[in-house]
């Protein structure tokens, strides 16, 4: 005769039986939901996931007439263009700028947003609200080809930023073409852009902290200041330190729209960016496979830094965002 089987054993089978029987239960219970859930699926799964079998053509010479496999097949070159990358001549350049450029717009504007947010819940007119979140809100919507426009007439000579300068220091020039100036035009137009529109997030965190708080504070003597401080700030932290994270986690993928529609051969020192050396290069020269490993470099270094924050916000605070 046979074993009969384990008690372990049985009881593994009926839970998995009961897991599979909860989850088809639950799909004709909930199938509607599941159905408006697809289509995000799938865009993720098209867009996001089955592009990274691209990754492939970092590690041969990609031509198209042989496809990705048939590329690899035939001109494996292994981390070729990652070493061509980390010795070329402008590496310096473009890990400096990119980097300073990142980091101090996120430093800038990131506390931005939540001090815009902070106001606007201290205002308590509604309709005075309301109308500096529309305001704040509508440049985001403005195409950045035209926004570069913008830049471009303002930044001339007589244009309305040029014409202060001329002013206050007596030197007439296109702000665009002095390379010190650069930094500044590009964080402050993308403050100016963005501003608004990335304190949804923290105006919607700040709407549901509880009022009872607020009344309790208030009953204890403390003023607007102290509640902000001691209420409003602690209620929205679990949202300030997740969208802290996911903003680390893009420090490395600086988009190269605004360099390319700006930059001219006088302030490439301080404005060539890895995004737009990359569109030069892989672009413009048809160099595929170049740009596709700076981009694995800049995905890769922004794990880590997703990861690495992730773990400092879970070690020095009760939030992080896994």
């Amino acid at each position: 005769m046979g074993k009969s089987p384990s008690h372990a054993a049985v009881k593994g089978r009926r839970e998995r039986k009961f897991t599979a029987a909860a989850i088809k239960k639950d799909f004709r219970k909930n199938k509607f939901d599941y159905l408006m859930v697809l289509p995000t699926f799938l865009f993720f799964v098209v867009f996001s996931y089955f592009p990274m079998y691209g990754i492939l053509m970092a590690f041969s010479n990609y031509k198209p007439k042989n496809g990705i496999i048939g590329s690899l097949l035939k001109d494996f070159v292994g981390l070729k263009h990652f070493a061509d990358f980390f010795s070329g001549v402008y590496i310096g350049r473009l890990l400096t700028n990119t980097l300073l450029l990142s980091v101090l717009n996120l430093a800038i504007s990131f506390p931005a947003a939540i001090i815009l947010a902070l106001l606007l819940n201290e205002v308590k007119n509604k309709l005075f609200s309301k109308t500096i979140s529309v305001i704040t809100y509508m440049p985001h919507f403005i195409s950045m080809v035209i926004l570069a426009g913008i830049l471009v007439d303002f930044c001339r000579t007589d244009g309305v930023l040029g014409t202060l300068l001329t002013a206050i220091t007596g030197k007439t020039q296109n702000l665009l073409s002095v390379p010190e100036y650069w930094r500044t035009i590009y964080i402050g137009s993308g403050m100016w852009q963005q501003l608004g529109f990335s304190s949804i997030v923290f105006v919607a965190a700040i709407s549901g902290v509880d009022k009872e708080l607020y009344e309790a504070a208030a009953l204890d003597g403390a003023g607007y200041f102290k509640q902000m401080l001691h209420v409003t700030l602690p209620g929205i932290m679990n949202t300030v330190i997740v969208m802290l994270i996911m903003r680390v986690g893009t420090i490395m993928a600086l988009s190269a729209d605004k360099t390319i529609l700006l930059y001219n051969s006088q302030i490439l020192e301080t404005a060539d960016i890895i995004a737009s050396y990359v569109y030069r290069r892989g672009l413009l020269n048809g160099d595929y496979s170049f740009s596709t490993a700076v981009g694995l470099f800049n995905s890769v270094v922004n794990l880590i830094l997703v990861i690495v924050t992730n773990k400092l916000a879970k070690k020095y605070s009760e939030y992080s965002l896994f």
